[in-house]
């Protein structure tokens, strides 16, 4: 993997989750933590880590927390991975 190039922690807000049905919520703060990396990191290719995963499903699909800690890393070649970065 090529050397990292950009390194940021960002707060990624989840409140407006609640606007979804609540058998939703989870998943939809999966995709609105996407989206909000494709958006602040300048590229589509965003991995996000298990960890993040785990801690956004961890009290099940109704109740996501109301926003999250991520580290994000950008390289050279456009990739960004992120990970969770503890509360």
């Amino acid at each position: 993997m090529a050397d990292k190039m950009l390194e940021h922690i960002y707060i990624i807000p989840l409140r407006d989750v609640k606007r979804s049905p609540r058998w939703k919520r989870a998943n939809t703060a999966i995709k609105d933590i996407r989206s909000y990396l494709v958006k602040h990191m300048k590229s589509e290719d965003v991995k996000l880590d298990k960890s993040i995963n785990e801690h956004v499903w961890s009290r099940g699909s109704e109740k996501p927390p109301a926003k999250i800690r991520v580290r994000a890393m950008k390289f050279e070649d456009g990739q960004v991975q992120a990970e969770f970065a503890g509360e």
